[in-house]
């Protein structure tokens, strides 16, 4: 299992400490130090079934330099997006967990983070949650 975090985020450290709490293996990735790439990206988005738009932190200080608010949110704007979060990794919700199996969660809540774990896997509805 891997674990996309910014160790400032509260949301991340909560994941953490929940994966540590059930003795889940995992592997942290520093990703505003490790950025992932836009085929890291897609196939990321892909498992998630959201489009680029839907993990954008808008709120980010970028997002608004960039003007992403105004950017269109179609089929064919979509490597832009992925292109500026590449770029730009604060732009990228997190924590983002892909467990061995190819299961990805965006871990913002207890109960997305507990879906990725083996013993939970199919009692949560939590892929893509937000």
């Amino acid at each position: 299992m891997e674990i996309w975090i910014n160790p400032a985020c509260s949301k991340c450290r909560s994941a953490l400490s929940l994966l540590d709490a059930e003795e889940a293996q995992y592997t942290v990735r520093y990703y505003l130090e490790e950025p992932p790439t836009m085929d890291e990206l897609a196939a990321v988005l892909r498992r998630l079934a959201l489009e680029p738009w839907d993990i954008t932190r808008l709120g980010e200080p970028v997002a608004a330099e960039l003007g992403l608010a105004t950017w269109p949110r179609e089929a064919a704007d979509r490597a832009r997006w992925i292109e500026a979060l590449a770029a730009h990794p604060t732009l990228i919700q997190r924590p983002i967990i892909t467990a061995d199996d190819g299961t990805t969660v965006l871990g913002r809540s207890p109960e997305s983070v507990r879906a990725v774990l083996p013993q939970h896997r199919g009692t949560v509805s939590a892929v893509g949650e937000q």
